[in-house]
């Protein structure tokens, strides 16, 4: 695996899918009864976008760098800038946290986290962070291997971020696959499955096959900093959320807008939100 995610941090894909993320973190824990959080390619915790791997590629400069002090922020959008603050000093932004410390910083006593991270150095990384942290357990352990492992859950309520870095060919099928043995192990498992958007073209097999799998209720989020055709790389990005929790769909309608608008590149960008099975 050479994939580090340092190289990437607060770029525009991770604002969607950790804004996202937090929030449905937040809406399960609305109930007293815990949950336990499961992260497949958790990298590390806190990045610094002072630091040689992100001034290489100023990545974050398009990302959560245009929501920093910004005053209109939505309310999901806000709350998720929040967390971010509460890494830096003198509302300044120079460190990033990964989705472990994102998810962590809202833990609460009666809840727990999974935390898989291949990467030899990023394990021992996050194993250094949270090792005072008896709620928190870190495998160096193939992510996919997380549901076959770890589900069923003693909490009963599981929320699996599910993000690989698509550096093989085959990864949209073991991600099919994996989310697949999840809902067989445990139906009421909560999913989000991030994945690129590079050409949409190559994704309609992968939504044909989602549609299709079974799985109780899948809603698709998108968004995209320029269009969708655009031969430059990272045109956008998609979350596959199985099993969301209300009242997310309603805020995110809200929220894409303002984000999309936000982030786009020349040319312009979008958003999509709709179901590919199920809803509510």
């Amino acid at each position: 695996m050479n994939y580090r995610h340092s190289y990437h941090a607060g770029n525009h894909a991770d604002v969607f899918k950790h804004a996202v993320l937090l929030r449905m973190s937040q809406i399960m824990q609305r109930k007293e009864t815990p949950y336990c959080y499961l992260d497949s390619h958790a990298g590390t915790a806190l990045y610094d976008l002072q630091g040689e791997a992100s001034g290489k590629t100023g990545e974050y400069l398009d990302g959560i760098d245009r929501l920093w002090g910004q005053t209109d922020l939505p309310p999901l959008l806000a709350e998720y800038v929040d967390v971010v603050l509460r890494q830096n000093t003198n509302s300044e932004l120079r460190f990033y946290p990964g989705s472990p410390q994102l998810i962590g910083d809202g833990l609460r006593a009666q809840d727990r986290m999974i935390l898989s991270e291949l990467h030899p150095d990023d394990a021992a990384t996050l194993r250094d962070h949270f090792a005072t942290d008896p709620r928190v357990a870190v495998h160096q352990r193939d992510g996919y291997e997380l549901a076959k492992a770890f589900l069923p859950v003693a909490e009963k309520r599981a929320l699996w971020l599910l993000d690989p870095p698509f550096e093989r060919t085959d990864d949209l099928e073991r991600c099919l696959a994996s989310m697949q043995i999840a809902i067989q192990r445990m139906r009421q498992t909560v999913i989000a499955l991030w994945y690129p958007i590079k050409d949409e073209r190559l994704l309609r097999e992968f939504y044909r096959q989602v549609a299709t799998a079974g799985m109780p209720k899948v809603l698709r989020v998108e968004l995209n900093v320029r269009p969708v055709d655009t031969s430059l790389g990272l045109n956008g990005s998609g979350l596959m959320l199985v099993n969301p929790p209300w009242p997310l769909w309603q805020e995110l309608e809200q929220t894409l807008p303002w984000l999309a608008s936000r982030l786009a590149r020349p040319g312009g960008g979008g958003w999509r939100l709709d179901w590919l099975a199920g809803g509510p």
